[in-house]
């Protein structure tokens, strides 16, 4: 209501209170919020999907093919656009497999380690799984201007994990996330960290991205920011914006920290799993068992009955998310102890 009445009321000279307030203050909550302390080093654009449009096009390449390292367990923006290019043949994909799990992390880093690479991206939460890429600072490091270059998708740690990326992280690495789920803004606010000095330059680039003090080689009429403005694409809807603010401030106004929900969820699902106990649940694998370390918002259970538990409990007016033979268990700021008890209810009349 508030980004409609500026518009309504400001006209074009909305651009003004957006990008000289608005858009501060979501990049302050932000690099807050990864521990990454630069607010001038986050971008915004509609999706993820655009950034790694963008990164893919400014990336340096040593040879005709853009050399990318992922792992099997990405999401689906980054799979089938990468597996896409594969396809036409400009892109050189190696896949590291996520399973087994215990031993992914030491594997993909190794793998990175081998060089040979332009662009290295993986998830820090495994979207489909819930399971931690857990060595950031060691794969960080290995990120250089002229490439390699490191890209985090943070999507499912964002808000989910307290202080996900730190300070040494992110003076190296690119890092992707999104207001859309536990940041409880919606959709149309995907966001990047931009390491300084890495895509001084982006080919790929929107009106956006002249704003501000432009810096540009001689002879050149293209100039870009210095800041994490370069990677702008053109005009767009601020309304995500709005909404993450306010979300943002009602937060600090309780006392809502990242580190309480974690540790509220974090009981919950122990709850869970000692409620699921003697029922079809407890005989499927859990693919992120709690350790009491940095977990998934979520529980991944893998059965071949995934997909029909999942139509069951939504006959029950009960939402959960199945990923092929995963069904995927996620609790928020808003669910409290009589909801597990009442999914545990739901849960023992499964087959």
């Amino acid at each position: 209501m508030q980004c409609w009445h500026d518009a309504a009321a400001l006209a074009d000279h909305k651009w003004d209170k957006v990008m000289d307030e608005v858009w501060p203050e979501a990049q302050g909550h932000v690099a807050a919020e990864l521990a990454s302390r630069d607010p001038s080093a986050i971008v915004f654009a509609s999706n993820t999907h655009d950034f790694l449009i963008r990164l893919a096009a400014a990336c340096p390449r040593r040879g005709e093919k853009l050399r990318v390292l992922t792992s099997d367990g990405e999401f689906h923006s980054a799979r089938r656009q990468l597996a896409r290019w594969a396809e036409d043949g400009w892109l050189e994909l190696t896949r590291v497999p996520a399973e087994p799990f215990d031993d992914f992390s030491d594997r993909f880093l190794t793998a990175a380690e081998g060089g040979k690479r332009d662009l290295i991206l993986v998830s820090q939460v495994l979207f489909n799984s819930g399971r931690t890429f857990d060595r950031l600072a060691e794969l960080a490091a290995l990120a250089r201007p002229q490439g390699p270059w490191v890209v985090i998708d943070a999507y499912h740690a964002f808000m989910a994990i307290d202080a996900p990326v730190t300070a040494e992280i992110a003076a190296s690495a690119f890092v992707l996330a999104g207001g859309y789920k536990y940041a409880m803004a919606g959709e149309g606010m995907g966001l990047m960290h931009c390491p300084p000095g890495f895509g001084e330059r982006p080919p790929i680039t929107g009106w956006f991205a002249e704003f501000g003090e432009l810096t540009a080689p001689p002879g050149s009429s293209v100039g870009y920011t210095g800041d994490a403005m370069r990677f702008m694409g053109a005009t767009f809807d601020p309304s995500a914006l709005y909404r993450f603010n306010a979300i943002q401030r009602t937060l600090k106004e309780n006392d809502i920290s990242t580190t309480r929900v974690e540790a509220r969820v974090a009981n919950l699902q122990a709850q869970m799993l000692e409620l699921l106990a003697g029922t079809a649940l407890a005989e499927a694998e859990l693919l992120n068992p709690l350790d009491g370390k940095p977990h998934a918002r979520f529980l991944a259970f893998r059965d071949g009955r995934a997909q029909r538990w999942c139509a069951e409990l939504a006959e029950r007016q009960c939402i959960t998310d199945v990923r092929g033979d995963v069904l995927r268990i996620g609790f928020g700021l808003y669910h409290d102890e009589e909801d597990v008890e009442a999914f545990s209810a739901l849960a023992r009349r499964l087959a």
